[in-house]
């Protein structure tokens, strides 16, 4: 009896993203745990200039991929089928893969772009779509969305980076009159805490707003909200489950990028110390901010829990939540039930499913025989 063929999974990773770094991490963890009787990984590296390059499977090459390797590209031809050699003269093959798995975080990853292509490839691929994933990383669109489902939000305005920068003053005015200090200023469409700040008086307005203009056309400023940070992972197409609710308890002032990945000392307790009714209103939050933005495939849903009232605020839904063993999107579906390398299967599954549904529907209208094809006014 021959054993079934094994599925090529391209593993898309770095990015031209400030959280590239990140996304290498998550990749070597997804290539380490793929099963070889089922899977044959294909990493399919991004360098920060934005070249595409593949190496061999082993996972040792992966810290080197983004250094040397072939170049390819992937045409946007659902007929080609494969990713196709750059450039000539090594002798290289396209290689073809079977089903895409980013992780990718961050602008030109996890923001629509390559979501777009791979449809435009015909590709399946693990995780949210082009609507999704850009309204994910779009923070002002996403909370407003939020909104409109009935959800809670904290109180926030986002100011395009030319208003700032056409009037500074006007806006911290206008920022000062909005919030109490502190309040958050962040980029608008970045993850990871990457360039957000905790602005505690007037001074330190202007390099806060300086430093989220660096990385985005839109700026987020929101009021501070002393609170416990809850995360829920959402899994699922049309049928969305959400897993036990965790908490991440920093050992610094806020869950900036330098306590996620630079320092040692912030806690993840799963499951999160709260009453059987506080599990299920996050459990049903997330699942409801999952449908409002069309998710599919994953997300992980952040949220605060206001010390002071117990009030709950959803704070953002990632669509490719960081994906390395201790990542809280996988720890907490280890924890209620799935552990990482059947979450992998399940996601890989989803992404078969997704593409199945999708090669369903209709794009071009059938004409009666013998028409001209020409459309009367």
């Amino acid at each position: 009896m021959t054993s079934a063929k094994r599925l090529r999974v391209g593993i898309l990773f770095g990015g031209r993203s400030g959280e590239h770094e990140v996304s290498l991490a998550s990749a070597a963890s997804v290539i380490r745990a793929l099963n070889p009787e089922k899977y044959e990984a294909v990493p399919i590296g991004i360098a920060k200039d934005g070249r595409w390059l593949v190496g061999g499977g082993a996972l040792k090459l992966l810290a080197d991929v983004l250094k040397s390797g072939d170049r390819v590209v992937l045409p946007p031809d659902p007929t080609a089928g494969s990713l196709v050699p750059l450039g000539g003269g090594s002798g290289q093959s396209s290689v073809s893969v079977d089903v895409i798995f980013p992780v990718l975080h961050g602008t030109f990853g996890e923001d629509g772009t390559v979501q777009g292509l791979l449809d435009l490839a015909g590709l399946p691929y693990v995780g949210a779509g082009v609507l999704a994933s850009a309204v994910g990383m779009d923070k002002d669109v996403q909370k407003r969305l939020f909104e409109q489902a009935g959800l809670p939000i904290v109180p926030f305005v986002a100011v395009r980076r030319a208003e700032w920068e056409e009037d500074c003053e006007l806006v911290s005015r206008t920022l000062r009159k909005k919030f109490k200090f502190p309040f958050f200023v962040k980029p608008a469409t970045l993850g990871s805490s990457v360039g957000m700040s905790r602005v505690k008086t007037a001074k330190e307005i202007g390099p806060a707003m300086d430093l989220a203009a660096e990385f985005a056309l839109k700026i987020i400023v929101e009021r501070a909200v002393s609170a416990r940070e809850i995360e829920v992972s959402v899994l699922g197409n049309d049928d969305v489950e959400a897993s036990i609710p965790g908490e991440i308890i920093p050992h610094r002032e806020f869950y900036d990028y330098t306590a996620k990945y630079l320092e040692q000392g912030t806690r993840l307790e799963i499951p999160a110390k709260l009453s059987k009714k506080q599990v299920t209103t996050f459990q049903e939050y997330a699942v409801r901010a999952f449908r409002a933005i069309d998710g599919t495939g994953m997300s992980r849903c952040d949220f605060f829990l206001e010390r002071r009232t117990n009030k709950i605020f959803i704070n953002e839904l990632n669509t490719i939540p960081g994906f390395t063993s201790i990542s809280m999107y996988p720890k907490l579906w280890e924890a209620s039930g799935l552990p990482y390398t059947k979450l992998i299967d399940r996601l890989i599954e989803l992404a078969l499913e997704l593409h199945a549904e999708k090669a369903r529907t209709k794009y071009s209208i059938e004409l009666p025989s013998g028409s001209s094809g020409a459309l009367d006014a």
